[in-house]
């Protein structure tokens, strides 16, 4: 049900000289949906747009609604969340909208379809009030999201395993592999670090090279790759083979 745009905020207030984040709740279970429109709607520069309870239904109010961010629950009937994230991810309409998949356990064998799938990244339903608030700043800002109780290794291992081929074998490579010629040495170089799970300040100390240039060779290689955001960036990387998961 979506929800009527609450009253602006006075000048000065924080978020003010923003428009608000704007998120879509998306739970089966309506007593978890209240308890994170509470903390949404408490948070300044944040509002809940609508909820739903299914997988169709979010897809649905995404489209009327808009959100910024979709809080998506990946177990729900009927449609669930990652049918629902791949019908956002394909609607060019909704290409600003960013999802950030919820799971009940923190390895999750859904993680990496559901990053394949377009997602933002994923966040354990079991986080902090402030891990859930930050979590929907990054996916609003374009960043990729991994729950601070993730581990670099849990995402890679689930990269390797999460297909039917190996690594740079499948049949997306040669579709990535044309995608990735287009990038320059830097380019690529910037995305190595990024599928290595570096944010742009330690490429660029890496680099020897601004934080605002990193961010612009980011952004180019999305645009040349086509993907969504960083966190799809993440998965080419390691689809197309260019780089190999190590398993610890």
């Amino acid at each position: 049900m979506t929800q009527p745009a609450k009253t602006p905020e006075a000048p000065g207030a924080p978020g003010a000289s923003e428009p608000p984040i704007r998120v879509l709740l998306a739970d089966d279970q309506a007593l978890l949906r209240s308890a994170f429109r509470v903390l949404v709607d408490s948070e300044p520069g944040m509002e809940v747009v609508g909820e739903a309870a299914d997988g169709a239904e979010a897809v649905e109010l995404a489209r009327t609604t808009a959100p910024d961010v979709v809080l998506m629950d990946i177990r729900m009937p009927g449609t669930d969340g990652l049918a629902a994230t791949r019908m956002i991810s394909a609607d060019p309409a909704l290409a600003a909208v960013r999802v950030v998949m919820l799971t009940t356990f923190e390895v999750d064998e859904y993680v990496v379809q559901a990053l394949r799938a377009g997602a933002s990244g994923f966040l354990g339903k079991g986080a902090e009030p402030d891990e859930l608030l930050n979590a929907i700043r990054i996916a609003a800002a374009g960043e990729a999201l991994l729950s601070p109780a993730a581990t670099k290794g849990l995402i890679t291992t689930f990269l390797a395993q999460g297909g039917s081929s190996p690594a740079g074998e499948g049949p997306e490579s040669a579709e990535y592999a044309e995608r990735l010629a287009a990038l320059t040495v830097r380019e690529r170089e910037v995305l190595v670090l990024v599928a290595g799970g570096l944010s742009n300040d330690r490429i660029a100390e890496r680099l020897a090279v601004s934080p605002l240039t990193v961010k612009t060779h980011v952004n180019r290689a999305m645009a040349k790759v086509a993907a969504r955001d960083r966190a799809q960036l993440v998965v080419i990387a390691y689809e197309s083979g260019l780089v190999r998961p190590r398993v610890e």
